[in-house]
């Protein structure tokens, strides 16, 4: 899905009907525009296509630059990993040698330093076409740039502008990615992008079970564990830096089937590919709770949909991780307590 394209002439328009509704003292920073006007006169609501969060004061949620996904490592030589603190979303992809990476997504805020950045793989293509994103990457494959770019993929790679190496770590667990430059330098008219999931309130998940730990298998060897603490989960074996922990309201997980790219990585692993179409079990852990349902992506740029026996089933605004869970050999467990 491509994003809708904003006016100059609809944000004049809007400004103005905005100013003629004065009369309350609330501040900036208090008040939320309740919608806006994209083109073609439909109107949405103004939240962060990537949080379902409201946007607040004079922010706009249609950015003069695309979405950025930095593919991220996400094992031990990647610690302390930079950035995902200010991440919208992130998505955990499996990878070779039963390991995964990080496409995390940035857009309502946009740091300087982020890393380390690794190489995208053919699984990204379902992944961020949904929002026409643009990944920040270390490069790829031969036939993974091939098949990027006839996706209509943009990226940006190692030798563009935004990144650099940092010489106190050692390589290839070293390059960071300025993206405030990459994103000046990818600048475009003021747009907003889909909502990546269908969000909704929190009053509008159903009860569901409850479920305090989560264990999110891979079936290759690694497993990602989460803890409900009363107010959000948190990631017991991140490697993210102190206090730059990625601040996750909801973990959603997909399982997904899982094929093979048709090459080997440098160590002669085969290179799996997650297949993000088609239609899966979907968990939503939220509150401290469970609530299954069943994922379904008609095809790699459609966006998610989710639903019950009871209907459509939507996300409670917020940061959401999403576990792309192999169907096959993954697992995922929980407890009550």
């Amino acid at each position: 899905m491509r994003r809708a394209h904003l006016t100059t002439a609809l944000l004049v328009v809007a400004s103005l009907a905005l100013a003629g509704c004065g009369g309350d003292d609330k501040s900036d920073a208090e008040a939320a525009p309740a919608s806006q006007q994209i083109a073609g006169s439909t109107e949405v609501d103004a939240t962060w296509p990537m949080t379902g969060l409201p946007v607040t004061g004079d922010e706009e949620a249609a950015q003069t630059h695309p979405v950025l996904v930095a593919k991220m490592d996400n094992t031990y030589s990647s610690s302390p990993q930079i950035g995902l603190g200010e991440a919208d979303m992130v998505v955990e992809e499996l990878v070779e040698g039963g390991l995964t990476r990080l496409a995390a997504f940035y857009y309502s805020q946009i740091p300087d330093h982020v890393g380390p950045v690794r190489s995208m793989r053919a699984s990204d293509i379902g992944i961020v076409s949904p929002v026409d994103a643009t990944v920040v990457t270390s490069g790829a494959a031969a036939r993974t740039i091939s098949r990027i770019k006839d996706a209509g993929i943009s990226f940006y790679q190692e030798g563009d502008t935004g990144f650099e190496r940092d010489s106190s770590r050692s390589a290839p667990y070293n390059l960071f990615a300025n993206l405030s430059e990459v994103a000046a330098d990818a600048e475009t008219d003021a747009t907003r992008p889909d909502d990546y999931l269908p969000w909704g309130d929190e009053k509008d998940m159903p009860g569901g079970q409850p479920a305090k730990t989560i264990a999110a298998s891979f079936g290759g060897g690694h497993t990602t564990n989460w803890t409900y603490d009363g107010k959000g989960y948190v990631n017991e074996n991140t490697y993210a830096a102190a206090g730059d922990e990625f601040p996750a309201d909801t973990v959603l997980v997909l399982r997904v089937e899982v094929g093979d790219a048709g090459y080997l990585d440098p160590a002669g692993n085969p290179v799996p590919e997650t297949k993000l179409t088609g239609k899966g079990d979907a968990m939503i852990f939220h509150d401290g709770r469970l609530v299954r349902g069943t994922w379904s992506k008609a095809d790699l740029g459609s966006p998610l949909e989710l639903s019950t026996k009871a209907g459509k089933l939507t996300v409670p605004a917020g940061h959401t991780w999403i576990e792309l869970v192999p169907a096959a050999n993954g697992d995922v467990t929980f407890a009550a307590k």
